[in-house]
């Protein structure tokens, strides 16, 4: 995985490929996350014998995506059964799906600098208000070796799926855990595996902007996610007991954050 899908931290694939190499190994890459956002020049990534990507990352449509095969590395077809792509993949091609990443591809590549640059001023506009708007909030991952346009926050001693359903009604639209993923509630085992608190773990969100976002809709949307976060965090048993204990008592506290410690 190139970069990862919920905290967009870089991963180091150029040496992943060098030890794959040095056992002889065929080097596969997940670059869906990458694409539009990252370099991709499979010239100077020699290492790397299959690099997958999908269109609607970077603005195609839904439904396709592309495989890089290097030359002479081994490849036998999944769904077979036609002629289809070289043979390489039986079934009927979505023309239009294709088309479409291509041209995204290509307004893309014309100007990626500025589109890279812009997105990392509204990230960084993002978590800074985040940081500045809500309390007990941490920002989870590298903040160096990172996507131009991803930022996982972990607000603290509230529930991920509230969060969700609260931002979702206010038009803003956010993840919890990989896409892939969705509809399974247990812990994102990404954030386990980084040691993030487990208080945070269950009120992480990952957040995403485009070439095409504004710095007012930033704004806005952190005025809102602040609003929200105050008003789930005075709904909420746990955190700071003096404020938010709405009358429980230590015993009853203690059973409620058992939740965070056992999930």
């Amino acid at each position: 995985m190139w970069a990862n899908n919920e905290t967009g931290v870089i991963n180091p694939v150029n040496a992943a490929g060098d030890i794959a190499k040095q056992f002889g190994a065929l080097f596969h890459v997940d670059a869906v996350q990458a694409a539009g956002k990252l370099k991709i020049d499979l010239s100077e990534e020699a290492a790397i014998d299959y690099l997958t990507i999908s269109g609607h990352k970077f603005h195609g449509l839904k439904g396709a995506g592309a495989l890089f095969v290097r030359e002479k590395a081994p490849f036998l077809p999944l769904i077979r059964g036609g002629h289809h792509e070289n043979g390489r993949r039986a079934g009927t091609e979505n023309a239009m799906g294709i088309v479409a990443m291509g041209a995204a591809a290509g307004l893309l590549n014309r100007e990626m600098a500025k589109h890279v640059e812009h997105m990392k001023l509204m990230r960084d506009r993002l978590q800074s208000g985040l940081l500045a708007k809500c309390d007990d909030v941490i920002i989870n991952g590298d903040q160096q070796d990172r996507l131009p346009n991803t930022v996982n926050a972990g607000f603290k001693f509230i529930d991920g799926e509230a969060l969700l359903m609260m931002l979702d009604a206010a038009n803003i639209a956010v993840s919890a855990g990989s896409a892939c993923r969705s509809g399974g509630l247990e812990p994102s085992h990404v954030l386990k595996a980084m040691n993030v608190p487990l208080s945070a773990i269950h009120g992480s969100v990952r957040f995403c902007v485009s070439r095409y976002t504004e710095a007012e809709e930033i704004d806005a949307a952190v005025e809102q996610i602040s609003g929200i976060v105050k008003r789930l965090r005075e709904m909420s048993p746990f955190g700071h007991t003096e404020t938010r204990n709405n009358g429980l008592s230590v015993e009853e506290l203690e059973k409620h954050k058992a939740y965070f410690a056992t999930a």
